[in-house]
């Protein structure tokens, strides 16, 4: 017979104060992706500090090519069954595609989120032209992750997932996004896809912690899709990915694996870079 997901024993749950404090200590703040219950169980109990309900379910869950599909329906649907999971991570949710294209309508679906999916910070992608929009939110009681770089929404107009930042100018352009959702109230900031040396330069001007999905070594925590944590996504694998599976032998083997690694500062190594 199948009981509940959570323990009986105390936990001080993750918040935006102690994400901050890990900053400021230097301690690697790990983070995954779980779209379940069951799976954000083994998530939390093996150490990870956030949870994300990410948009990609629309890839490895539904089998979607992107994430631009993914309703607002949907994350609240997967959101709520995983922070019945959760009882240390800290769970934030996506805002998908064209969710928060205007104030009124990114409040409305950044409370039901919060509300009926049990997010305590929601993720929109851009940077500057983003800024007006993040101040909006915040100041109306919305944590909010700013996301730069590769941006998955924007997939058909980038025609591609590729590395950001390559050239001074762009580079220049992202610096100015981070400061931006910094200076508008972001609490967190997400690099995807972003050369090692430029990730590093935003988290030393940020004033909030930096987490990177291939952005290098030097930013303030790593997240990954757990499928590609446990080798099982569908498609070609992305280069910053690393199968955790095959040297954990289980389950809950990789996913210590992966926090020990990001703890330890040996995920991501050089392959994993750009």
């Amino acid at each position: 017979m199948y009981t509940s997901a959570k323990t009986s024993q105390p936990v001080t749950p993750v918040s935006v104060t102690s994400l901050r404090k890990m900053r400021e200590e230097g301690t690697p703040i790990a983070c995954l992706t779980a779209y379940d219950a069951s799976f954000a169980a083994q998530v939390d109990a093996a150490g990870t500090d956030v949870v994300l309900v990410g948009d990609s379910l629309g890839m490895v869950i539904q089998g979607l090519d992107s994430t631009v599909p993914v309703t607002v329906d949907d994350m609240i649907y997967h959101c709520r069954a995983t922070a019945r999971g959760l009882e240390r991570a800290f769970l934030m949710a996506d805002m998908p595609f064209a969710s928060y294209a205007m104030p009124e309508q990114a409040i409305r679906n950044g409370a039901r989120l919060m509300q009926e999916g049990g997010a305590r910070m929601v993720k929109l992608e851009g940077g500057s032209l983003q800024a007006e929009l993040v101040y909006f939110l915040t100041s109306r009681g919305i944590p909010v992750c700013g996301h730069i770089g590769l941006q998955p929404q924007f997939i058909h107009r980038l025609g591609g997932y590729r590395v950001q930042g390559k050239d001074e100018a762009a580079a220049q352009a992202m610096m100015d996004d981070a400061r931006a959702l910094c200076e508008a109230g972001v609490d967190l900031l997400l690099l995807e896809c972003v050369p090692a040396a430029l990730a590093a330069r935003i988290t030393e001007m940020s004033t909030v912690p930096v987490i990177g999905i291939g952005a290098g070594g030097d930013v303030d925590g790593q997240i990954l899709v757990l499928y590609d944590v446990l080798g099982i996504s569908i498609g070609r694998k992305p280069r910053f990915a690393r199968d955790f599976l095959a040297s954990g032998g289980d389950i809950s083997g990789a996913l210590r694996g992966y926090v020990e690694a990001v703890r330890e500062r040996s995920y991501p190594a050089a392959e994993h870079c750009f």
